[in-house]
C-alpha cells in the first residue's frame, strides 16, 4: 500500500463536550464499498450472541464476529469472544484505519445489521481490556444507519445524532467511552444490510 495514499485524507474532530470524536466521510478502500460488504457478508462466519442484562439473557438484535491477534480475546456482556485469525482483507482494512487514525490496533468488532429490524443496545466500550481511555474506530459499509451519542450524566445535553454513510470512518477516544453511551436503533422502514467493523487495542492483564 502506497504510504501517500492517505495525505489528503484527515479525520476531523466533532465538537462534543466531554469527548474526543472524529470522523470521515469516506475511507479510501481498494475495492467499491458494495463490493467489500458483499464479501465481508458472504465470507465472514457469523455468530448470533445472547447477551445479559439487567441479569436476564437476549438475543442480540444482530450478527457478530470477533477477529484479533493471538490472545486478544474480549468480554462484553457476558459474551465471552475468542479471536479467529486476521485475513487477507481484514488486514488490509486494518492498515488503511490505522494510516488515517494513526492509532495501532490488534482486535476487530465486525457487526453485522441484516436490515432495519436490527440494533446495538446503548452502551459504553468501556471493559478492562480496552484500557483506561478505549481507542475505537469504527467504519461502516453499506445501509447509512444514525450512530446516537448519550451523556451518562448530563441532562442537559440532548443526544448527538450522526449519520454514518458507506465507507465512512468514526473514531473515539479520549474520554468519550467515559461519559457517553452510544447506539445504533431500528429504523422505521425497511432498509438494507449494514457491517460495520469497529477496530480496538486488546491490552494484556
Amino acid at each position: 500500500m502506497s504510504g501517500n495514499l492517505f495525505q489528503a485524507t484527515q479525520l476531523e474532530p466533532i465538537q462534543i463536550p466531554d469527548s474526543e470524536v472524529y470522523y470521515l466521510p469516506e475511507l479510501p478502500l481498494a475495492a467499491p464499498g458494495r463490493v467489500v460488504l458483499e464479501s465481508l457478508i458472504d465470507e465472514t462466519p457469523w455468530r448470533a450472541e445472547s447477551i445479559m442484562v439487567w441479569g436476564k439473557t437476549f438475543l442480540q438484535p444482530r450478527l457478530v464476529a470477533w477477529y484479533g491477534d493471538n490472545g486478544a480475546a474480549y468480554t462484553y456482556s457476558g459474551v465471552h469472544l475468542h479471536p479467529l485469525p486476521w485475513t487477507t482483507a481484514l488486514l488490509d482494512l486494518k492498515a488503511r484505519v490505522e494510516a488515517v487514525s494513526e492509532e495501532s490496533f490488534n482486535s476487530v468488532l465486525l457487526n453485522h445489521y441484516r436490515d432495519h429490524k436490527d440494533s446495538m443496545g446503548f452502551h459504553s466500550d468501556d471493559e478492562p481490556e480496552l484500557g483506561k481511555r478505549p481507542i475505537i474506530a469504527s467504519l461502516s459499509l453499506g445501509q447509512e444507519r444514525t450512530f446516537i451519542f448519550k451523556h451518562k450524566t448530563r441532562l442537559d445535553l440532548k443526544p448527538v445524532r450522526i449519520r454514518l454513510g458507506s465507507e465512512s470512518l468514526l473514531v473515539m477516544k479520549g474520554e468519550t467511552q467515559r461519559y457517553w453511551k452510544h447506539g445504533i436503533e431500528k429504523e422505521r422502514r425497511p432498509c438494507g444490510p449494514r457491517v460495520n467493523l469497529t477496530f480496538r487495542r486488546i491490552h494484556s492483564k
